[in-house]
């Protein structure tokens, strides 16, 4: 009986290890992103000021717009927690509507951004004006960038769930795809503060 029950163990570990090495990978992924974000803000502080002549951030930047965009991503962060709380509970009609929600937000903040950029270009101020526009452009297209590619795989888990059952397996999917939007969340925070708030004020 004890020969069986070990082996039974045995056999629970061996299939819990695959989705704890691919979360602890994934975490390993999130901070060599840091790395690649931290470079890029970096470079944006050192050139903030290099405007030759061309429009400022004060010139460019409408703070209620950005403002708007902060409160729908962080909106969508909680709807996303929500979401992953569905699929805990094995509530799988909720967790798409929720996981819906978070990606009609997302899919908000992107317009928003896209359309800042699309204003910037017209007035001229686009990312070859200036060091400071590239480095902008740079920096918070980077970060649209992996917000596509969140909305995208939202968009994967959400007809995973649906079709498939929620088990572990599935759960640490989608577990990785909220951890990775609850990152891009983050990001944006420093974005608002150090790209639009600092560079708004000096």
């Amino acid at each position: 009986m004890e020969e069986a029950s070990d082996v039974a163990f045995s056999d629970a570990a061996v299939i819990e290890e695959p989705s704890d090495t691919k979360v602890f990978g994934f975490w390993v992924y999130l901070m060599t992103d840091l790395v690649i974000f931290a470079a890029l803000f970096a470079c944006f502080i050192v050139l903030r000021g290099n405007t030759f002549g061309g429009p400022t951030a004060r010139d460019l930047f409408n703070l209620p717009s950005v403002l708007a965009e902060t409160i729908i991503l962080l909106t969508s962060s909680f709807t996303c927690s929500l979401g992953m709380l569905a699929v805990h509970r094995q509530m799988k009609n909720w967790a798409i509507i929720w996981f819906f929600l978070t990606f009609l937000l997302g899919a908000a903040f992107l317009y928003i951004e896209l359309s800042e950029f699309a204003d910037f270009v017209n007035q001229g101020a686009s990312w070859q004006r200036s060091a400071f526009l590239s480095s902008f452009f740079t920096l918070v297209g980077t970060h649209g960038f992996h917000i596509t590619i969140g909305l995208l795989w939202m968009v994967v888990m959400m007809f995973h769930i649906a079709l498939r059952p929620l088990k572990e397996h599935s759960i640490s999917r989608i577990f990785r795809m909220a951890l990775f939007w609850h990152f891009l969340d983050f990001v944006w925070i420093f974005i608002f503060t150090v790209v639009y708030g600092i560079g708004y004020l000096l």
